[in-house]
């Protein structure tokens, strides 16, 4: 995928997650979000 696509999804993602989520829900969603993102943009991704 994409690095740009990968990038707007996690922006969504986190979007979503911000108003969703309370408290440390919020922080380890966000977390993971953004760790999956940067495993797919800077890790390669799936093949």
């Amino acid at each position: 995928m994409d690095p740009i696509v990968t990038a707007l999804v996690a922006v969504v993602l986190i979007a979503i997650a911000w108003k969703v989520f309370k408290g440390i829900v919020k922080t380890v969603a966000l977390v993971a979000i953004l760790a999956v993102a940067a495993l797919f943009v800077f890790g390669g991704g799936m093949p």
